[in-house]
């Protein structure tokens, strides 16, 4: 099972998405929906709102009227707050129940307004943004919504800022164009990059990326921290740590273009613990790989660890389980910074990525960079204790 968050502010065309993913074969899972369903009369969640707000929010016949509370919900935050309060539990069970209602290889589009605003991104393996300018959504709900220009500003001034948006966004989805032209980005979107991220979770098939260096990309970071935020809500309390390595990590190097990513946990028991969960949250494990090269002068059961990669054909991704303290942990913690702080070796080293990637193979090419490794493990080291570097100092 793929499931994809999808949001964006009011106007902006999430329904238009939303509606195009179910025609596809996708099961909306449709957060205003169920909204609306949970509110209805003779509802828990209606009686919770008539003792809070008053019956000044009921029409003569006993339905929400739902202008009348929003006028009062939305006058000032806490009151705002106190809504969300009731409605927001309410349609999160129902969400649970649809969902578990689903087979074990659909993909769920859960249509979510306010997922940016309950921290909500890192729940998902893929989270999908349709924006469009603010103004451009004030003229729609102006035309088509019946909304008052005041009424139209008020609603997107209380939703989240398209910067907070751009910082969980897997996907953006521009809407400043015709609804057609959205359509057609979401249907591609959907053939293109979902279906086949949920084959390859039903499959527990990861992407294979190839050995091609690419020039540096200045938002690495920015999709790293998303990545971890989606790991750390993941493993949760049976991650030590969660760090970005590899060569993406350090700012301004030519690297594959791969994310690396670190979890630290405190045995392979714990690994081995976290291969479903991972699985649901994107990344199918490598069954065939389970250690690093062991080093010269170290204990060759201390390089061993767990490996998974994204089935995301849009962001290739390789996480690294290593156990707290062993010497591959430690070593990838250190070889980030060590390649930061030394200018000279990241020359060096981006010449031997070069030279090993005259190899079509992923394989070939992490074989034919090993020799260099060698003795980069002992320089690095070196490094570490005349400048006393520590991993429990290194910020995550």
């Amino acid at each position: 099972m793929l499931r994809i968050g999808l949001t964006g502010g009011i106007g902006a065309g999430k329904s238009t998405v939303s509606a195009t993913f179910s025609e596809c074969g996708g099961i909306v899972v449709d957060g205003d929906v169920i909204s609306r369903q949970v509110v209805e009369p003779g509802t828990d969640g209606l009686a919770k709102l008539v003792d809070v707000f008053g019956s000044q929010i009921l029409l003569p016949d006993g339905a929400l009227d739902r202008p009348a509370l929003a006028a009062i919900a939305f006058s000032d935050e806490a009151k705002r707050q106190t809504l969300n309060g009731i409605v927001h539990p309410l349609v999160a069970t129902r969400r649970s129940e649809l969902i578990a209602a689903a087979g074990e290889d659909a993909v769920i589009v859960e249509d979510i307004p306010l997922l940016v605003e309950s921290q909500m991104a890192p729940m998902f393996p893929l989270v999908i943004i349709v924006n469009a300018d603010p103004a451009v959504r004030v003229k729609r709900l102006i035309e088509y919504r019946g909304f008052s220009e005041a009424d139209a500003r008020a609603r997107i001034g209380m939703q989240a800022t398209d910067e907070q948006r751009r910082l969980v966004a897997d996907v953006w989805l521009d809407n400043s164009g015709t609804s057609g032209q959205l359509i057609e980005q979401a249907r591609a979107l959907w053939y293109q990059r979902i279906l086949p991220f949920a084959h390859n979770l039903t499959t527990r098939t990861p992407v294979s990326d190839a050995p091609q260096l690419v020039p540096a990309d200045p938002t690495w970071a920015e999709q790293a921290r998303r990545i971890r935020a989606r790991l750390n809500t993941t493993c949760g309390h049976r991650a030590v740590r969660i760090d970005h390595i590899g060569s993406t990590a350090v700012p301004g190097m030519d690297a594959k273009d791969v994310i690396d990513v670190q979890v630290t946990v405190a045995s392979l028991e714990a690994a081995d613990e976290l291969a479903e969960d991972l699985l649901r949250a994107g990344y199918p494990r490598v069954e065939s790989i389970t250690s690093d090269v062991p080093k010269p002068g170290s204990d060759p059961a201390l390089w061993h660890k767990r490996f998974h990669a994204s089935g995301d054909p849009g962001r290739p991704t390789n996480v690294h389980i290593r156990v707290d303290g062993w010497p591959n942990q430690r070593f990838a913690l250190l070889f980030v910074d060590w390649l930061a702080a030394n200018p000279g070796v990241q020359v060096d080293y981006l010449a031997v990525k070069r030279s090993a990637a005259r190899h079509s193979d992923i394989g070939a090419y992490a074989n034919a960079k090993e020799p260099w490794f060698l003795d980069a493990y002992q320089r690095a080291w070196t490094w570490a204790d005349a400048t006393g570097w520590s991993a429990a100092l290194k910020n995550q």
